[in-house]
């Protein structure tokens, strides 16, 4: 049976990946004494020997614990979950349904940097019609993106519910307004756009749940652009994905009487891309788990091509 480790196990994203692995049936999972989390030591050991192992850390501690693989190791594969190695060099970008290619990347990669959860839902939503050239790598793509507030980790979570009852944070809340965040890169990497976008991220009061909102002007994409051939692009880059889903254009289901359900993909490791608008403009939108396809779904689907297993295993669609 292969083993793996999940470092930085006691994080949200840890929590979420082992709660997935529990119900796996083809992984054991090494443990760490509780006493020695931050024994670098004991935590060198426990990488060495699994079959893959979950950084689940800090930026720099990410680094440092791949420095911890001995330069023997040929077998240890590291799924790393921060946004240490999303664009660095020979490391694979964990999102395979983002071109033909990238799911055999993911399989045969011995590193794989998982998406972060508003880059996950941009990129889906927007890389197939860059490809296609329907829009231009140059266009001045703007994105606003709302999720729960289980994406900002513990300290997060915690301000949250210690409000609950003052309510002093009931209301949506924009951040990151020096319009520097650190998802852009890999935004700007793996769509293939030439600038990195106006991204506005807003946290509200919900635990988990993310939409990614992707406004386009027709005038400015490719000539002959429609809101029909842009829905019929996304639905044919992802016809055969388990996890992606376009839904059908001017279903009535798309909305709840008018408003989009951020939350409909919660518990699920799937991301749904909705086509909104009209003749003169056009909204993209992903919906997904910033829990899920977000961060630890994502990850243990990644380890699952990576081990031979079915892609599904332990996730649900």
């Amino acid at each position: 049976m292969n083993t793996v480790f999940v470092d930085g196990q006691e994080g949200t994203t840890g929590l979420q990946i082992r709660e997935r692995l529990a119900s796996h049936g083809g992984v054991r999972v090494l443990e760490i004494e509780p006493d020695r989390r931050k024994d670098a030591a004991r935590r060198g050991e426990l990488i060495n020997e699994a079959d893959v192992v979950f950084l689940c850390l800090p930026d720099a501690a990410a680094r440092e614990a791949v420095a911890l693989i001995e330069p023997s190791n040929t077998r240890t594969r590291v799924i790393d979950a921060s946004t240490a190695h999303r664009v660095a060099e020979g490391w694979t970008f964990g999102l395979p349904e983002l071109n033909r290619d990238q799911r055999a990347a993911v399989r045969a990669s011995r590193r794989v940097a998982n998406p972060g959860c508003h880059a996950a839902g941009f990129i889906l939503a927007l890389a197939p019609l860059v490809a296609s050239g329907l829009v231009p790598r140059d266009y001045p793509v703007a994105c606003h993106s709302l999720t729960g507030y289980s994406g900002g980790g513990k300290s997060m979570i915690a301000d949250y519910e210690a409000a609950r009852e003052s309510r002093t944070l009931d209301a949506a809340r924009m951040y990151g307004l020096g319009l520097v965040h650190k998802h852009l890169p890999e935004m700007r990497a793996y769509t293939g756009l030439s600038h990195a976008p106006v991204f506005v991220p807003i946290v509200d009061n919900f635990y988990k749940g993310m939409a990614v909102a992707v406004p386009l002007h027709l005038r400015l994409l490719a000539p002959g652009t429609t809101r029909e051939r842009i829905h019929q692009t996304l639905s044919e880059h992802y016809a055969d994905e388990r996890f992606v889903r376009v839904r059908p254009l001017d279903d009535a289901r798309n909305t709840d009487g008018g408003f989009f359900d951020a939350l409909a993909a919660n518990g699920t490791n799937r991301n749904d891309v909705v086509v909104f608008g009209n003749d003169e403009r056009v909204l993209v939108v992903s919906r997904l788990d910033n829990l899920g396809k977000g961060a630890s779904g994502s990850a243990v689907q990644c380890m699952n091509l990576m081990l031979g297993f079915d892609e599904g295993t332990a996730l649900v669609a």
